[in-house]
């Protein structure tokens, strides 16, 4: 058996190769609010800004990267206590445990280095990743019908979960 060094890191610049392809990937797409190769882009100019304060992770296998997430950290006071935060896995690199490995990280960092009480995610009925949340604690607090309209005009419901830290 290979052995496999896992590894989690602020997020890189040079992250953002992997974070557009498993964006643009068909399969993955449809579980972002994302619709064509400008918004990916531009999701993650966003995303990867938030390396800068150490709230962007890239998990490693053997120094390549399989996952990204990122806790979108408030600038005002009075929401600093909770956060909103995206993850994304490399299909290929799935149910091997790196999902859950990259969220209590996430879970860790924002109680220790952000002072976090709350995180939360929203996540499109039907998303697989939904068990995962559930596994680690995430309530459903509310949904809302019909948020994302998709080109063949299927809707998706949205679904809001959260965990208190």
């Amino acid at each position: 058996m290979v052995n496999k060094e896992i590894n989690i890191r602020v997020s890189r610049e040079e992250d953002a190769n992997y974070l557009f392809s498993w964006l643009n990937d068909p399969e993955v797409l449809p579980w972002f609010p994302l619709d064509n190769v400008r918004e990916i882009e531009d999701a993650i100019r966003i995303w990867l800004s938030y390396r800068e304060i150490g709230a962007a992770f890239t998990i490693c296998l053997n120094d390549i990267p399989v996952g990204m997430a990122v806790i979108y950290l408030h600038r005002y006071k009075k929401l600093r206590h909770q956060s909103l935060f995206a993850i994304i896995l490399d299909k290929n690199f799935r149910s091997q445990g790196l999902g859950s490995k990259l969220m209590h990280h996430v879970i860790e960092a924002a109680k220790k280095n952000f002072g976090l009480e709350i995180l939360h995610l929203e996540v499109y009925e039907g998303n697989p990743a939904k068990s995962l949340y559930q596994r680690l604690g995430f309530k459903e607090y509310g949904r809302q019908d019909c948020f994302l309209k998709e080109k063949n005009g299927i809707y998706r419901n949205k679904i809001n979960m959260e965990l208190e830290l």
